[in-house]
């Protein structure tokens, strides 16, 4: 029965605010968009969406997010970590995903409203353009979340980090902020297709600042910051 509830609610709640989406078009036409709307409306879904499964998140860290253009990395254990870093973080930030994504009707409209870009990772060449593109949002002042495993490791162990995953960072001179997640993959991929409550923790570790780092240390960046999300969720 909660499965149920929460994927009626998962759709509603898109087709209610088709007429804010909209809006944002409207407005974002003229070089306006209504970002404090955007916030909001995407804090409220996936703040629900978690509430209606179940879902108890342990944030500490917050206080690491720097104030400007970064790049967010994060591991990726199931389908929940999108609404828990949408929901938990200080405000919506930019993602990096998947390509299947910009089919969903209604989601995609709104991933695009918050600068969402949608990878092909299959194609190497628009994955080239896709970083090129998150690196000018993080230029522009935005902060932008990847997941560098590129798929979801249904499980506490993450999958390797592609290095590629942070040439936006790198190539901004921008900070590059660890975020674990521990424990999401409980609410359904543990269980198929069935949702479950969970308790997750999220902890957002101190920013890596990339702007004089050596080149032996860049080559090497996947793996530090994949270790570092490794200790955090083994003790």
């Amino acid at each position: 029965m909660r499965t149920i509830i929460w994927f009626i609610y998962f759709w509603l709640y898109l087709i209610l605010v088709w007429p804010y989406s909209l809006y944002i078009n409207f407005k974002t036409k003229r070089n306006q968009a209504p970002l404090d709307l955007i916030y909001k409306v995407v804090h409220k879904w996936a703040s629900r969406l978690l509430f209606l499964a179940g879902v108890k998140v342990t944030v500490k860290g917050l206080e690491n997010i720097p104030k400007g253009g970064a790049l967010i990395v994060s591991n990726h254990q199931g389908n929940f970590d999108i609404p828990i870093l949408l929901s938990k973080l200080d405000k919506p930030k930019s993602i990096i995903a998947k390509l299947e994504l910009s089919r969903l009707p209604g989601i995609s409209s709104w991933m695009k409203h918050f600068h969402c870009l949608f990878l092909d990772r299959g194609n190497a060449r628009q994955s080239l353009k896709i970083m090129k593109e998150a690196q000018e949002l993080i230029d522009n002042g935005l902060q932008v979340i990847i997941f560098p495993e590129g798929t979801r490791s249904k499980g506490s162990t993450p999958g390797e980090f592609q290095p590629a995953a942070l040439k936006s960072a790198l190539s901004a001179e921008a900070p590059i902020v660890p975020v674990a997640i521990d424990g999401s993959y409980k609410v359904m991929e543990e269980h198929g297709f069935w949702i479950h409550p969970a308790e997750v923790k999220l902890t957002i570790l101190p920013p890596i600042e990339t702007c004089e780092l050596s080149k032996e240390r860049k080559k090497n960046l996947h793996n530090e910051v994949r270790d570092q999300i490794i200790n955090i969720i083994s003790n």
